[in-house]
């Protein structure tokens, strides 16, 4: 597996696909640009996901979120096309995205993105709970 970033989202079959379950994931050092600026943009990424075939493979993750490092772009538009990304490679059953952007000009901003599979309706009542990030400065 290469290790320099790439748009590349590897997955794995999922272990347990008649059972819906929650996976929890946070990034806590995502970067981009500012399209504006070109100064770097900090935030802490949150996802959760009910995986239906596919799990994602977090290494792959990881590289790709790399992939953002040099690429200048809006806040909303990185949250929804990460989103867009996952689910055309993982095609869950649902996906949350949460980003907590890092402040800029006095301003933190938060973006909240959703995907729910057509029909998809869980077994069983599934919480998603709002996760707290590791990082005790951010709330």
């Amino acid at each position: 597996m290469s290790t320099r970033p790439t748009k590349n989202l590897e997955t794995f079959p999922n272990p347990q696909p008649n059972r819906d379950y929650l996976i929890h994931i946070e990034i806590p050092e995502f970067t981009s640009l500012c399209p504006l600026t070109g100064q770097p943009d900090f935030a802490t990424l949150l996802l959760d996901y009910i995986p239906d075939q596919k799990n994602v493979e977090l290494k792959a993750l990881k590289l790709y979120m790399w992939s953002y490092r040099q690429e200048g772009a809006f806040h909303e538009a990185i949250t929804n096309k990460i989103l867009d990304d996952l689910v055309e490679a993982l095609k869950p059953r649902y996906m949350r995205l949460k980003a907590k952007w890092w402040v800029r000009g006095g301003i933190y901003t938060t973006v909240v993105v959703e995907h729910r599979k057509e029909g998809w309706v869980p077994v069983a009542p599934v919480e998603l709970p709002e996760f707290e990030t590791n990082d005790p400065t951010r709330g």
